[in-house]
């Protein structure tokens, strides 16, 4: 459902961080009939350092091959579509926003990932079926311009009510909730805060205030967000983007020289928390290859990996996010959350009232 969430690797290959892509695919599984390759199908913002990879493959004897599949939402509609006859192995990126669809239209077989105990039982939103293993973690959330805030003497928004009032006026750019991850969870976030009867009028109350919306992320953020490498670069004029908790360390970990503080904040006040998760696709031509890759994403390896490289948090309870992710990251306490049947039974209709809202 997301777009880019972590187009930022793409500054990171100086670094010696890959991100892996095949084209194509075959019919049945990816792997083709090789019981030596397992094939992962991902959104576009799938990240590994190439050492943790060479390492499972080293020690499963499996190659691993990835088939991007453009962002979440477009690649769960097209697993949903090849049901029983995939495009590869396992999934990776279905969210807690569209888990329910996939399930629902039997996407995954059941499988125990090796290590699901070291996972917390608050991400294991299918625990006993095991359809789906939990992955990582993030927050959607408002990140603002520190260096525009301080310029103007004007104190950055901390909660959903603030980004409506007049001094934040056509300051706010946010994603479409009809096509982009972070716009949806954005959504999702106003319509927990403010319940089924409330959310309506808090978006018009975002429309008189001046919101933009755009497609995706990688337009909202490195385009018309003014607090961004990318939206210094091309003009950004908005200091207010929906994107990541995740996103004060990407914009300085990848800055030269490193500041000592990152220049973008979050406003921990607007956040809805988000879960992505993998799983052994129904009807995988390497099931059990499937399975050790599945046991891979969880492993203390795995996990301890992914926060320099796609920008999210372990799940597992075992691993550790590196110093560097730590020191910039935001700690978001109390974000908004839902439950997938929930999203499940309104998410459809809602999008929709939005859409007819801000398109007004």
């Amino acid at each position: 459902m997301r777009t880019s969430k972590k187009t930022y690797v793409v500054m990171a290959v100086g670094l010696g961080l890959v991100a892996l892509s095949a084209c194509g695919s075959s019919s049945g599984s990816g792997s083709g009939g090789d019981s030596k390759t397992v094939t992962l199908v991902s959104h576009d913002s799938w990240a590994v350092s190439k050492n943790v990879l060479k390492d499972f493959e080293r020690k499963s004897g499996y190659n691993v091959k990835v088939l991007e599949d453009g962002d979440a939402g477009q690649a769960v509609n097209k697993a949903i579509l090849s049901k029983g006859n995939p495009q590869g192995d396992v999934f990776f990126g279905v969210d807690n926003t569209l888990l329910s669809r996939a399930l629902d239209n039997g996407v995954f077989s059941s499988y125990k990932a090796k290590g699901l105990g070291e996972v917390k039982s608050e991400y294991q939103l299918d625990a006993g079926k095991n359809r789906v293993t939990p992955v990582d973690t993030g927050d959607i959330c408002v990140n603002y311009d520190k260096k525009y805030f301080s310029e103007h003497k004007l104190t950055p928004p901390s909660s959903f009510a603030d980004l409506a009032e007049p001094k934040y006026k056509d300051l706010l750019v946010t994603e479409n909730a009809a096509t982009s991850s972070p716009g949806l969870g954005f959504l999702l976030g106003s319509a927990a805060q403010y319940g089924d009867d409330g959310w309506q009028g808090y978006w018009k109350k975002l429309v008189a205030n001046g919101v933009k919306v755009v497609d995706g992320w990688d337009q909202a953020y490195n385009e018309e967000f003014s607090g961004s490498a990318g939206g210094k670069k091309a003009g950004g004029e908005r200091p207010l983007v929906v994107s990541y908790a995740s996103s004060p360390p990407a914009e300085a970990i990848y800055s030269d020289p490193q500041p000592k503080t990152s220049p973008v904040g979050v406003s921990t006040g607007t956040c809805f928390r988000q879960i992505e998760f993998a799983g052994l696709l129904d009807g995988a031509g390497n099931e059990k290859g499937g399975q050790a890759l599945l046991d891979f994403l969880i492993s203390k390896e795995f996990q301890q990996d992914m926060p320099l490289n796609m920008f999210v948090d372990p799940v597992a309870g075992n691993a550790t996010a590196p110093a560097d992710y730590t020191k910039y990251a935001a700690k978001v306490d109390d974000p908004e959350t839902m439950s997938p049947r929930k999203i499940a039974d309104n998410r459809d209709s809602w999008v929709k009232a939005w859409t007819s809202l801000v398109r007004k």
